[in-house]
């Protein structure tokens, strides 16, 4: 894989559908007018018979994935995070998990950070929520463009729904090409003692190293660990890391209801009770803005996440 081909998620989500294109002609893009969104012009003009575009239509999309996946091809439903999660959402339970189809979502401006030009429109940061309660759907978050091209591989892997959940292209890159990623895993990025355990997913990981870097200064022991597929979870390294520390926070773009923060909880409860502290968004409506200035401005900035980690250790 050459990075150098890609500058975003996005650009990374059309590599891995182009690569995979090329290897099986069962793989097809299913469009609601988003090719453009989606950065995949490119794989319209290389591919032009295997991308459908049901324009405006999310619901209809859904529901030519679903027919496509039955006789046996292996369809992309590409486009915004929350028009795939909220406005198809019957066809997506109904049609797609409940029958076990072999379809893939991917849905851009994930969280508020995505959500510069559009405003709550297209701030999608209920959509984690809505698809951890519909059975069967693995759910993947990665944190730059390079873990979105392996996380676009491994789900096109698996048979079954699956979800990528990606940007806007205003992403930081946080790995390298070399990474190992293992669907299902989480990944510890740093251990570094048992304060505290610092969970993190998505596109807000490059705050949360940059926390972590404070918090070595200030001589604060902890395990980071980065949970990109948030189902199935994996709650033995979760659990393990609770067990280790008994304190935690949780730092995510997305409501702090139903995201990695409820998913962390879930997990203490059942298995490692412990001491939680959830850095989101506080079950509101965010406004639009200036990317960065927006997570600042809903409490996930840098200094946030250093601040709950004090917090927490004091519990």
């Amino acid at each position: 894989m050459n990075t150098d081909q890609f500058t975003g998620t996005r650009e990374a989500f059309a590599a891995a559908l182009t690569d995979l294109s090329k290897q099986d002609k069962k793989y097809v893009m299913i469009s609601a007018d988003s090719v453009k969104t989606m950065r995949a012009t490119e794989y319209a003009v290389q591919y032009p018979d295997r991308v459908f575009d049901a324009g405006i239509a999310e619901q209809n999309a859904v529901d030519m994935a679903a027919g496509m996946a039955s006789c046996g091809l292996i369809p992309f439903v590409s486009t915004y995070s929350g028009f795939i999660t909220m406005r198809a959402c019957e066809q997506l339970r109904t049609f797609v998990a409940y029958p076990k189809l072999n379809v893939k979502f991917v849905g851009v401006n994930g969280g508020v950070f995505g959500g510069e030009r559009e405003g709550v429109s297209h701030q999608f940061f209920e959509d984690i929520g809505i698809l951890r309660s519909i059975p069967g759907i693995t759910i993947i978050n990665p944190a730059d463009d390079v873990e979105t091209y392996h996380a676009v591989k491994a789900a096109a892997a698996i048979d079954g729904p699956a979800f990528v959940r990606i940007g806007s292209g205003r992403e930081h890159r946080v790995f390298t090409d070399s990474i190992d990623f293992q669907l299902g895993k989480a990944r510890i990025l740093r251990d570094n003692g048992n304060d505290v355990a610092i969970f993190t997913s998505g596109l807000i990981t490059n705050r949360v190293l940059e926390a972590a870097d404070r918090l070595d200064v200030q001589g604060i022991g902890y395990k980071l660990i980065e949970v990109h597929t948030l189902k199935p979870l994996d709650t033995d390294t979760v659990s393990a890391a609770l067990k280790a520390t008994g304190r935690a926070v949780t730092v995510e773009d997305h409501n702090v209801i139903g995201g990695l923060g409820s998913a962390i909880a879930e997990t203490a409860a059942q298995y490692a009770p412990a001491h939680i502290l959830r850095v989101g968004l506080q079950d509101i409506f965010p406004s639009s803005g200036e990317a960065e200035e927006v997570l600042d401005a809903y409490g996930i900035g840098v200094q946030d996440i250093v601040k709950t980690v004090d917090r927490v250790i004091q519990l």
